[in-house]
């Protein structure tokens, strides 16, 4: 790939957080930029508006050929390659890349990798903060969490670490891995993209199938599909595991999470100092300590570390208590695994959950998820595309249990701020409303982000017993008064 982009020839499709990033790294860099969105002008203001002043060329609703007219294509991790106007680039002959494929391309630094299913952004933020414990040398985080690092790449230097969070959009077509790649797990999700599990599992692989023998894969023992992944691993290969003893690597003995190191057992600290609720959790706790000893982090600053953590936004995160009723936003579950972690996160609170799911399908399978409602959810409340999938297998999974199941009532609601205003009326003290969805959020909000922020909003917004006591009584006295 060309390393100078002055006066060359630029097309990006997608002005999303990674096609803006692009945009003005090329504008900066001298390069002719076009970029093109099939999104219109009243859904692009902001971003137009940001780039006001730069020489590019915005071309909106529809990606016409005469665009293929440079010298490569960078195509957004939101847009298949099996796009039409992506077809012809590579008809025509046109070099076909990513911001990802730059970014690798362009840093000096030592690159630690992270994905999965589920617990990237966990277990990348987990191991962002243990580096940065290191003053010598500084940590850059970034990836599909935060801000994409491209405009960055000239400021990082050979002896810094770079930390990314990588989804399977952006390992799809990648070329290159990063010195140390994680794997959290691999369960079937994102099927509406990738088509088959097996090339969604195809896309993950590629985080450590180009790695040289001097580089660092950690996978999960305990996951059958992220186990076999050793196989295709060029380097060294860690373990972590929450069930067993590992050959390398981290897994808990006795309460303690401790580290195999050749014939040593170092230990970092108790399941009791982890402040992150659920089983999931300790797996990634315990992928971030397997990264860090092998990197040098000794094992008082990784405990350290993990006493303070108390996690990310979004995920499983508190949002309010009111009148004994803790609601909880875990907007990052747009997939049936997640909302099964999610349950199980509280086993002290099966039969109390109120459970808030639903959002656009990714078609996965909902069998199981619809089990664990049957047993842990006191209140089902649904909104949005999916909807009625999810109440047909809940009631579905209701008919086998054959009458020793739990009957758990089911309201379907057309929004969210529906949803979020049933979960009140129906919560007692002591019940836990949890908003886990299942399924994207891409049928009501721009991302999960978007979903949980304005969740938050409307749970802040909820009134207190008291607060409605004092409405009432005001409008009583101003009843009486007239």
């Amino acid at each position: 790939m060309m390393k100078t982009f002055a006066d060359r020839r630029v097309t990006i499709l997608g002005l999303g957080r990674e096609g803006m990033a692009l945009t003005r790294f090329m504008a900066k860099r001298g390069a002719q930029v076009i970029v093109s969105d099939r999104r219109g002008l009243a859904d692009l203001a902001d971003e137009i508006g940001q780039l006001a002043g730069l020489p590019v060329t915005c071309v909106l609703r529809d990606h016409p050929e005469d665009i293929l007219e440079t010298d490569i294509l960078f195509v957004s991790p939101g847009i298949p390659r099996s796009v039409p106007i992506v077809r012809a680039a590579e008809a025509r002959g046109v070099p076909v890349s990513s911001l990802t494929e730059l970014f690798f391309e362009l840093c000096r630094a030592p690159i630690v990798g992270i994905t999965g299913s589920a617990g990237k952004t966990t277990t990348t933020t987990l191991i962002g903060e243990m580096l940065k414990t290191d003053r010598r040398r500084k940590t850059w985080v970034g990836g599909n969490i935060g801000r994409p690092l491209i405009e960055e790449v000239d400021d990082i230097r050979a002896g810094d670490w770079v930390v990314l969070e990588l989804s399977s959009f952006q390992l799809e077509h990648l070329r290159r891995s990063p010195h140390v790649a994680v794997v959290t797990n691999v369960r079937p999700n994102h099927l509406d993209r990738h088509g088959t599990f097996e090339a969604y599992r195809d896309a993950k692989a590629n985080i450590l199938r180009h790695q040289s023998a001097d580089d660092v894969a950690v996978l999960n023992w305990d996951d059958p599909e992220t186990r076999a992944l050793a196989e295709l691993a060029p380097g060294r290969v860690l373990w972590f595991s929450r069930r067993e003893a590992v050959p390398q690597g981290a897994f808990v003995r006795d309460e303690m999470i401790v580290v195999r190191d050749g014939e040593r057992l170092v230990k970092v600290c108790s399941l009791a100092e982890i402040g992150l609720p659920g089983e999931h959790n300790i797996e990634n706790v315990l992928a971030a300590v397997t990264v860090a000893h092998a990197v040098g982090v000794k094992p008082g600053t990784m405990a350290r570390v993990i006493r303070s953590f108390r996690g990310v936004e979004h995920r499983l995160e508190l949002v309010r208590v009111i009148d004994g009723v803790r609601w909880v936003n875990d907007s990052i579950a747009t997939s049936p695994d997640r909302t099964i972690a999610a349950l199980r996160a509280f086993p002290e609170d099966a039969g109390r959950i109120i459970l808030l799911a639903g959002g656009r399908d990714k078609h996965l399978p909902l069998d199981e998820l619809a089990r664990e409602i049957v047993a842990r959810v006191k209140y089902l409340v649904l909104f949005g595309e999916m909807a009625p999938k999810i109440e047909a297998a809940v009631k579905q999974a209701m008919l086998q249990a054959n009458g020793t199941g739990r009957r758990v009532p089911i309201r379907r609601c057309l929004t969210l701020e529906e949803a979020v205003a049933v979960a009140a009326e129906v919560s007692e003290s002591d019940d836990l409303v949890l908003l886990s969805p299942s399924g994207t959020s891409f049928d009501a909000f721009r991302d999960y982000e978007e979903r949980g922020r304005r969740f938050k909003e409307l749970v802040r917004r909820l009134p207190t017993a008291a607060e409605v006591a004092y409405q009432n009584r005001l409008a009583r006295l101003a009843s009486g008064a007239r």
